[in-house]
């Protein structure tokens, strides 16, 4: 059962077209990885499907309804969405566990013990339990990254969208988070990841879909799209990724 389905869908900045007539789906429990180059449209894709970015073209379908539609409620919509960013986009000024409450009691009218209890449960699966009172500037990198996680989770979203989760980091710092995320996919969560570690994409994805200049060249199992892929672009991202 598609979560959500893409079809036809293309955005332009001016005259530059990022997305051209993409096609492709996410199942429920599936993990799919988005890779390429910089500039192919992936994470123009993913702000798309959380609609930070509204597309020019074509349906995104959310469980059988074309959320594009304008009878729908964007802000609805995108309560079914946990999105982790490249640079955290935590409160400054708000302490770990308010992060995490904050957008529960707001958004999900959610009561603060509720709201409080939902966030330590995650913030205890991302192993930041500890650090509920510490605010952002007093955290690393990851521990910033694993945070972002815990307050997405903490919404009880449908689906996880991670835009570079670990692109901001320092090299030590990655394995932390990506240890999280590989929890979240042996847990059965729906997640749609950009992603620059190919490594975790062979270990974790269900599904690997490579772009290029805006349009999905190539997709399939890690087995087929990074061991063995079809196409020449694909083989010569790889070859320049995987040195």
């Amino acid at each position: 059962m598609a979560v959500i389905q893409i079809e036809h869908l293309s955005k332009s900045f001016g005259r530059n077209q990022v997305l051209k007539d993409v096609n492709f789906q996410v199942e429920k429990g599936e993990v799919v990885c988005l890779i390429g180059s910089s500039g192919s449209g992936k994470s123009t894709l993913l702000r798309c499907i959380n609609l930070l970015e509204i597309p020019s073209g074509g349906q995104i379908i959310f469980k059988g309804e074309n959320i594009l539609d304008e009878k729908h409620n964007i802000q609805e919509y995108r309560t079914h969405l946990g999105m982790v960013f490249q640079q955290f986009n935590l409160f400054n000024n708000h302490d770990v566990l308010k992060n995490c409450t904050v957008g529960q009691i707001k958004v999900l009218k959610r009561s603060k013990e509720e709201a409080e209890q939902t966030a330590l449960k995650y913030l205890e699966i991302v192993g930041m339990a500890q650090y509920v009172n510490a605010k952002p500037r007093q955290l690393s990198g990851g521990q910033k990254q694993r945070v972002a996680i815990a307050r997405a989770l903490s919404m009880n979203p449908e689906v996880m969208l991670f835009d570079e989760p670990t692109s901001a980091l320092d090299p030590e710092m990655v394995g932390e988070v990506l240890k999280v995320m590989r929890q979240l996919a042996d847990a059965g969560n729906t997640m749609l990841i950009v992603t620059h570690e190919m490594e975790f994409a062979k270990e974790v994805a269900d599904r690997v879909v490579f772009m290029d200049k805006g349009v999905i060249v190539e997709e399939g199992a890690p087995s087929k799209v990074l061991v063995n892929p079809e196409h020449e672009r694909t083989k010569e991202f790889l070859k320049r990724t995987l040195k």
